[in-house]
């Protein structure tokens, strides 16, 4: 069975993109860390819409648990084949850089970056093997010009936009990975921070 695991699957974008996923026949893995009640509504809206998939709960920012969560299920499902992988998980800790805490950088460029290189290996294994495999990134227009109170999250995302130029590269032509600047995205998690209207 061919899959597509999605990571921070449950809200905003990543859930639209799990939506897109299993119209297009995909067996989904939703990864989340935290909002479990989120997760679970993403999944039944997908099998209400007959598709199906489950739910892997792991911060990609953490490495034994990438390992111990998304390693297991890839050795105890052999027949079951990630064939897309989006590496969507990010968070933001806005900030001017002056008066940025430790914390702050850490939390925001393990997320996005770190999780991207720990997520990423895991599971290109099996497209090397399989010489088959899509790898999208959720990158970040933050990380292509810059945005003040953002240097933790643009050097985040600049770092996994050259990623995403080195992999295309060692990976052409059989895998292919692009990345995916969306701009402005009204989501829950990454315009609450900011002071500005928001459609509901």
């Amino acid at each position: 069975m061919k899959c597509a695991l999605v990571t921070g699957g449950s809200r905003g974008i990543g859930k639209a993109i799990a939506f897109k996923m299993a119209a297009m026949g995909y067996y989904v893995l939703v990864n989340y860390n935290e909002n479990e009640m989120a997760a679970a509504d993403t999944l039944s809206h997908i099998r209400q819409q007959g598709g199906n998939g489950e739910l892997l709960q792991f911060n990609v920012a953490e490495k034994d648990q990438v390992l111990r969560v998304l390693g297991n299920w890839i050795d105890s499902n052999p027949e079951q084949y990630i064939e897309i992988l989006v590496n969507n998980a990010g968070i933001k800790e806005d900030c001017l850089m002056m008066w940025m805490k430790d914390e702050q950088w850490d939390r925001v460029v393990k997320t996005s970056l770190d999780g991207f290189f720990y997520v990423t290996r895991l599971v290109l294994n099996g497209m090397l093997v399989r010489k088959y495999g899509r790898i999208v990134n959720i990158v970040s227009l933050s990380g292509l010009k810059g945005l003040p109170g953002q240097t933790n999250y643009s050097a985040a995302k600049a770092g996994v936009n050259a990623l995403t130029l080195t992999m295309a590269m060692e990976l052409a032509p059989r895998i292919r990975v692009n990345g995916v600047a969306p701009g402005m995205v009204p989501t829950e998690v990454m315009m609450t921070a900011l002071d500005m209207d928001v459609p509901a």
